[in-house]
């Protein structure tokens, strides 16, 4: 479970709670069944649009790995991958072939596959980028479906705040229930700008983060399945490898962009 996830969450609905409260307003003054209706009823319906029933299924499993899936750690895969090479200058490629079901990263575990098959190392690199493209562009989807939500969810929020406010205008004999009228209209822009700002695209940009630091260790993979097959010593795979290690989060976002361009 990664905590900065959870706690984003919890913080941000506490924030906008407690802000109501020192306001001196109630909890139960932005709770309306209507604007909720409308701002996320209007938002799924035109993701839906936007997207196929894949991509929003897609989506969900996306927003569940921003919570629970644990990152990868590319010590660990080095220190993995030290281990095989290790095993390949001792024993040779084909004593890997023992160790390829109990590998869990499964772009490692092709590759090593490709190895033990006797494929040139130019087609291995090919095959493995060929992979780690084809599934970064089906895991960028879910991205796009919540930052596609953020953009919908404030006009939606807007939408519903007209429709209140035409109801009030019906009643303008009554003052009193105006000014509750107006007040109600209104929370759903609360809706609609809260959730974009405070769920959908935050919920957008984790899941790319994560598609960042995921592409950060299929390199690596890449290169020390390389760098196996042309029998490295251990020692300098190992240096080659951590060369990873040493780059700044800001560089590895930039340099995964330009190789996405």
């Amino acid at each position: 479970m990664d905590p900065a996830a959870i706690v984003g969450l919890i913080l941000g609905a506490a924030a906008i709670v407690g802000g109501q409260i020192l306001e001196g307003g109630s909890v139960f003054q932005i709770l309306q069944p209507t604007a909720a209706l409308i701002v996320f009823g209007g938002t799924l319906g035109a993701t839906a649009l936007s997207f196929s029933m894949t991509d929003l299924q897609q989506s969900l499993g996306g927003f569940k790995s921003i919570l629970f899936k644990p990152s990868e750690s590319p010590e660990a895969l080095i220190q993995e991958i030290v281990e095989m090479a290790n095993v390949m200058r001792k024993e040779g490629i084909l004593a890997l072939e023992q160790s390829i079901p109990t590998i869990t990263h499964p772009l490692l575990r092709t590759g090593i596959r490709h190895a033990v098959d006797g494929f040139e190392p130019t087609l291995t690199r090919e095959l493995l980028e060929t992979d780690m493209m084809v599934q970064e562009e089906r895991e960028e989807v879910s991205a796009k479906v919540y930052e596609a939500a953020g953009g919908y969810a404030p006009t939606i929020g807007i939408l519903g705040a007209v429709l209140g406010l035409i109801q009030v205008m019906q009643n303008l004999e009554n003052l009193t229930a105006v000014g509750h009228g107006i007040a109600v209209a209104f929370v759903a822009t609360v809706y609609g700008v809260g959730s974009a700002n405070l769920l959908f695209l935050p919920i957008g940009n984790k899941i790319k983060r994560q598609l960042v630091q995921a592409r950060v260790c299929k390199e690596l993979i890449i290169q020390g399945v390389l760098a196996i097959q042309e029998g490295l010593n251990p020692r300098l795979v190992e240096e080659k490898l951590r060369v990873y290690l040493a780059e700044t989060p800001a560089a590895r976002e930039e340099r995964a962009q330009v190789a996405a361009d």
